[in-house]
């Protein structure tokens, strides 16, 4: 009795607990983020999994209505959003109020000595976010300084970017990776500090992983935070006025970044004097210090350089921290230098000094899409072009200009410089080119990686002529080039012309290598510049002559050569198979003395598989040929009407063969524009891009039967668009029956 007691109250205790402990959970739910851990991924839904943008105030509303923190669907708490090619130790995701009470978004404002370098291979990215501290506007415009913990806190922060071309707004939750409760990565010195640990995870989700952030150049990160195009220089070929560069630089707030080659035995390695080999610098400030003495009056230039790390790393040799040579400046001097000597590792050098022991020098200059604010409108701006393209293998995907036939099938971009720097005492205009790589880092965990990318610069003697080809750049040399071809997400060189149009050349080093990329062009005076491009159009309509197949006659960049000439007259064998085509043509169309398409073929076929190794003209190419000449739509053609397709045919045959170099049967997708405009087409990027999708193979090859087809129906859809717009207007209208019927019978 005693022991069914017993049981009844352990009962009813039961009951009792698992309804407090279901409230319990209920509750937890409820707090989801809020340092409630009773409930996992698994047993509930992210509520910001539906979002279809990740927009700050839409994430904000989507908090407040549910109760809860925000957790980024997109960039989950996981270890692999950390490391992507390696399992290690597991890593402890935490909010900012679960690693300390009371965190702070900026403590007594943004410094460049707040950021701290964790266990990541990106000091280069710190040396970035060091430097944008000492731009105020700059900083604000990528860390909004206005979150906070405690109004209306959702666990929900947004930096801005410039991504490829745009500013983009990317949003985290501040769950940060830690071990033993302490950060990992990057953070503050001031352990309440959380800016710059958001920052660097933003990075990292634009990135794809904390991963992606191994290893870089402090240019790419600049041009991230500001939208400016970065400059690389070799100190050990610097140019005479890099002195002047840099405090114009300087003067127009600028980034800037300096480094020493790595050591391939050692990872950065330290040196006697100080300074650290494969290790990020930012530059702080250029000036020319006033140095007064009894015996001597004058300025020294001066570079003030931070490592990263913060601490007593240092420069040791002169015009370091505490050294006799700053006796030789006044009270006054060293206040506005805001001279302080302390472990923080932030030194100054003299300029031949900096410049003799470092070895590399990055410039960031800020154009329109970095100042924007009125108040910082005083420094001067850059004029900017830019345009985004891609490398296409098959189409535009051409290599540098060692290889010859297909460099002239890259995306090439018209230049044109009018009126000369201000400053120039020989008249030149002043360009910094620019061609950046876009999403490899992201693109690392599918194990591709930074191609090698550069540029060649032409001069162009009509600014209204199309793509230049094959022959121009065989005649022709450049004018300028990238420093280098290079594996870098970014190239760009600063070039002195003089005023006049060119055409710029991005490309791989070699062909066949797909990419996004965007360029950009920096003026200090306005530019016009564009794709060059043509509208797609017959020849012959241009006034130029119907039939002539000598593309370099419509070319205004070059010279007709007279080692080039025209088409020749037709041979004795060929007018002796004219013969035999007539009586062909006589005995098959029989007394109507007109042939069909089935009769058509079989004329052609009994012909061009002597000379082609292919399988003859299917009855859809016959149709499209018959349709290109039946002006009365009658399903048929004359002799005359035949006889015109033939000498067409014959001209078409011959820039086929022509092109045909390796006698495969077959022309290279690359030649596709040449072998185009030989035929007696215009034809625009765009379409010549439609034209190898439609007729290549899978190895981007178009055999001779699929050519011929694609001519005829360029040829025929020219002609139909045309007599729909006689006064040439560039507009042709169609009512839906007529362009069904223009379209299909073609």
């Amino acid at each position: 009795m005693d022991m069914f007691n017993r049981f009844n109250k352990y009962k009813d205790d039961f009951n009792k607990y698992r309804g407090e402990f279901e409230s319990m959970r209920n509750r937890g739910q409820r707090l989801i983020g809020r340092g409630s851990r009773t409930t996992t991924r698994k047993e509930r839904k992210n509520p910001f999994a539906g979002l279809a943008k990740q927009d700050y105030k839409s994430i904000v509303e989507e908090c407040q209505k549910n109760g809860c923190l925000f957790e980024d669907p997109e960039f989950l708490a996981v270890d692999e959003s950390v490391f992507y090619s390696k399992t290690g130790r597991k890593f402890k995701w935490m909010r900012a109020s679960e690693i300390v009470d009371n965190p702070k978004w900026v403590s007594d404002g943004a410094s460049r000595f707040d950021v701290k370098q964790g266990e990541l291979g990106d000091c280069w990215l710190l040396a970035a976010v060091a430097s944008l501290t000492c731009n105020q506007v700059l900083f604000e415009k990528v860390v909004d300084t206005s979150q906070n913990f405690e109004d209306n806190y959702c666990g929900v922060f947004r930096f801005n970017f410039w991504h490829e071309g745009e500013w983009k707004e990317v949003v985290v939750d501040d769950r940060l990776p830690t071990y033993y409760d302490q950060l990992v990565f990057m953070h503050s010195a001031d352990k309440k500090e959380f800016w710059s640990a958001l920052l660097e995870k933003a990075y990292a989700k634009l990135m794809g992983s904390y991963e992606a952030l191994k290893g870089g150049s402090t240019s790419e990160a600049m041009c991230d935070f500001t939208g400016g195009v970065t400059e690389m220089f070799d100190l050990q070929k610097a140019p005479p006025n890099l002195l002047r560069i840099m405090l114009k630089a300087h003067e127009r707030g600028s980034l800037m970044g300096c480094s020493i080659d790595a050591d391939p035995n050692t990872v950065e390695a330290r040196l006697t004097n100080g300074l650290v080999m494969g290790h990020a610098y930012s530059i702080t400030n250029v000036c020319l210090a006033d140095i007064k003495t009894p015996k001597f009056e004058g300025q020294i230039p001066m570079v003030r350089v931070r490592n990263p790390w913060g601490n007593e790393a240092e420069w040791k040799g002169a015009w370091s921290d505490g050294s006799r040579e700053w006796s030789l400046l006044s009270q006054d001097e060293k206040d506005e230098l805001g001279l302080t000597f302390s472990d923080d590792g932030e030194f100054w050098m003299s300029f031949q000094d900096w410049s003799t022991h470092f070895q590399k020098l990055e410039i960031c200059n800020l154009g329109p899409d970095s100042l924007e604010e009125e108040d910082v409108c005083n420094k001067k701006k850059w004029e900017c072009y830019k345009e985004s393209s891609e490398w296409v293998k098959g189409h535009s995907a051409g290599g540098c200009r060692n290889f010859l036939d297909s460099f002239a099938t890259n995306p090439q971009f018209r230049m044109t410089l009018t009126d000369p720097d201000d400053d120039d005492d020989d008249d030149m205009c002043t360009a910094l080119v620019a061609v950046l790589q876009k999403d490899r880092r992201k693109k690392r965990k599918e194990g591709l990686d930074l191609m090698t990318i550069g540029y060649v610069i032409y001069k162009v003697e009509d600014e209204s002529s199309g793509p230049l080809d094959v022959r121009y750049f065989k005649y022709n040399a450049s004018v300028a080039k990238s420093p280098t071809f290079i594996n870098m997400r970014e190239v760009c060189g600063r070039h002195k012309l003089p005023p006049g149009t060119y055409a710029i050349i991005p490309s791989t080093f070699e062909p066949h290598f797909e990419g996004k990329f965007l360029i950009r062009i920096f003026t200090e005076k306005p530019n016009v510049s564009g794709e060059l491009d043509q509208q797609t159009s017959l020849i012959e309509d241009d006034g130029r002559g119907p039939g002539r197949a000598d593309s370099q006659a419509y070319h205004p960049n070059y010279p007709y050569r007279s080692d080039e000439a025209p088409p020749a007259e037709p041979t004795e064998a060929e007018r002796a198979q004219a013969d035999a085509l007539r009586e062909t043509f006589r005995r098959v169309a029989g007394e109507d003395m007109e042939i069909d398409a089935y009769e058509l073929r079989e004329i052609l076929n009994a012909v061009f598989t002597r000379h082609f190794k292919f399988d003859g003209f299917g009855i859809d190419t016959c149709r499209s040929m018959v349709a290109m000449h039946d002006g009365d739509l009658s399903g048929k053609l004359g002799y005359e009407e035949f006889k015109e397709l033939w000498d067409d045919l014959r001209k078409w045959k011959g820039v086929f063969l022509k092109f045909d170099k390796d006698h495969s049967g077959n022309l290279s997708s690359y030649e596709m524009r040449d072998a185009m405009t030989e035929v007696g087409f215009k034809v625009s990027n765009a379409c010549r891009m439609s034209l190898v999708k439609r007729y290549a193979n899978r190895d981007n090859q178009i055999e001779f039967g699929d050519f011929i087809l694609c001519v005829i129906r360029l040829k025929t859809m020219l002609k139909t668009y045309r007599s729909f717009d006689p006064d040439r207007r560039g507009c042709a209208q169609f009512s839906p029956d007529e362009f069904i019927q223009s379209t299909m019978y073609s």
